[in-house]
């Protein structure tokens, strides 16, 4: 359904720093400084807002990541942490909802935008 996720930040050379260490690559610059990162045919960007005004993190949203396994998503949580980011509400470990039992794993990025790693099982 979606070809590209976009987050915000007031300091690219940061995001950079912490993104090229939590998804163990260095992003590619385009010809306007933004930030992107693909895998599996989907693309991650990180920008200076386009409207001049300072980036701000959305309340209640969340960009997933998803993973093979519950040690990609542990190994990514890590590096996040080790970058600069925070690791937010319960420790990396499975759960089960409405939505089945995942493997999840919180972080914030230094721009205060929610990240999630997840893995779900095969049913």
């Amino acid at each position: 359904m979606y070809s590209h996720m976009m987050v915000g930040s007031n300091d690219l050379d940061r995001a950079k720093n912490f993104y090229d260490a939590l998804f163990a690559k260095e992003g590619r610059r385009d010809d306007k400084g933004r930030l992107s990162y693909g895998r599996r045919g989907a693309v991650f960007m990180v920008s200076n807002p386009i409207d001049g005004e300072a980036a701000t993190c959305g309340n209640g949203s969340t960009v997933g990541f998803a993973f093979d396994s519950p040690e990609e998503v542990d190994e990514w949580h890590r590096r996040g942490v080790e970058a600069g980011g925070r690791s937010i509400e319960d420790p990396p470990g499975w759960r089960g909802n409405a939505f089945g039992r995942l493997y999840l794993a919180y972080l914030r990025d230094p721009d205060g935008n929610k990240l999630c790693g997840l893995h779900r099982p095969q049913q």
